[in-house]
């Protein structure tokens, strides 16, 4: 078994020595189910939002156990990952409880067409998917790795990168849908001085723009105006923060990569953040994480590929396809694009897009492996040190 694997747990279980809780959490309430040693009722809480009051509840519950003749050695309490993040996780840590998140997608449950669903049924499912995975069981659940705040802090700054990108994307079309709506095509709104040439642009049967869609289209080039500066404050700082502390946390890591003709700053920084500063255990690991491998529909005779699971983190799938891309047009003399061409000199119908993606995972494992271990990938064409 790897060290760094988050599917069963490593360490010894003893029921009778653990005291154990699962909490179900929701804006309004946290309901707390635990399996407290000595006692035979399995209690069940519905609390505020507030640790103060989870911490007193299982400080309670180990009073309980301790008047019952039971010897609590060890306190282990589990919730899903999702809106609360993980800083009760750390929260809790610091006051001496193991804490473990659990991925929700990896929790078992029933496929029935109307499944009763609710805060109740929802925590005995994670009690008991929480105890198979104590007890070392497989497949039961799997465990998401706790990112410290500095950790989490670091990734903001790619995150809100790719969001601005996208609301300037979308910004850009629904002028361009505006003008196309009275017969204007050609014109580039995302010019520096496009606001100044609205008065200039005349439809088809010579009439000026409306003066409200002037007037909308001032404000969306404003709006655009706003995001693009905040785009360039973003990647400005990025690269005074690797240029401040070259060797500080991850920037090692994303210099490294930056390395690689086709890679850029702004790729090696999402995915050194979002993956490759993670422990993974091998190159299946790595592939997984991403949302690369398939996703195979097989029974009886019948054998077909539903595509890509897209199980994993979305920005990295996204980056990793566009990077593959990239790599083709900057790495020509690479093994990696001597094997995509040589597989694509005779492409069938989406041959091209298929094995795209099966480019895109190979790369990826290949930076795993460059970052991990040093090892350059072959026919890789390199920029000099710094």
């Amino acid at each position: 078994m790897q060290q760094d694997d988050l599917s069963r747990s490593l360490v010894a279980f003893d029921q009778n020595s653990t005291l154990i809780a699962v909490v179900e959490l929701s804006a309004r309430s946290w309901l707390v189910a635990g399996v407290v040693p000595g006692v035979t009722r399995q209690p069940l809480k519905k609390l505020d939002p507030d640790p103060q009051a989870l911490l007193a509840l299982l400080q309670r519950w180990r009073a309980e156990a301790e008047k019952a003749g039971a010897t609590v050695s060890r306190m282990v309490l589990a919730y899903e990952a999702g809106r609360d993040g993980f800083w009760l996780a750390r929260w809790l840590r610091e006051r001496g409880i193991e804490v473990h998140v659990m991925h929700p997608s990896s929790i078992a449950v029933s496929r029935e067409h109307r499944r009763a669903k609710s805060d109740r049924l929802d925590t005995e499912l994670l009690k008991r998917s929480f105890l198979g995975w104590l007890r070392g069981e497989p497949k039961h659940c799997s465990m998401v790795a706790i990112p410290g705040l500095a950790e989490e802090d670091a990734r903001c700054a790619g995150r809100e990168h790719e969001r601005l990108v996208g609301e300037r994307t979308r910004l850009l079309n629904r002028m361009k849908a505006m003008l196309v709506r009275v017969g204007i095509t050609g014109f580039k709104p995302n010019l520096r001085k496009a606001a100044e040439r609205l008065t200039e642009l005349r439809t088809p049967e010579g009439e000026p723009l409306p003066p409200n869609m002037v007037a909308e289209l001032r404000r969306d080039m404003a709006r655009l105006q706003l995001i693009r500066e905040q785009i360039e404050a973003i990647e400005k700082e990025r690269l005074q923060r690797l240029e401040r502390a070259p060797t500080q946390a991850a920037h090692p890591l994303v210099l490294m990569l930056a390395r690689l003709k086709g890679v850029g700053i702004e790729t090696a920084d999402m995915l050194v953040h979002e993956q490759l500063s993670r422990k993974l255990r091998d190159r299946r690991a790595v592939a997984r994480y991403a949302g690369l491998t398939g996703a195979p529909d097989e029974s009886g005779s019948r054998r077909r590929e539903k595509g890509l699971a897209r199980a994993g983190n979305a920005r990295v799938r996204r980056g990793m396809i566009q990077l593959a891309w990239r790599w083709l047009l900057f790495q020509k003399q690479s093994a990696l694009t001597q094997w995509y061409r040589a597989r694509t000199a005779n492409p069938g119908r989406g041959g091209r897009k298929t094995l795209i993606v099966a480019l895109a995972r190979k790369l990826l494992i290949e930076l795993w492996r460059y970052l991990t271990t040093g090892t350059v990938p072959a026919g890789v064409v390199m920029f000099p040190a710094a």
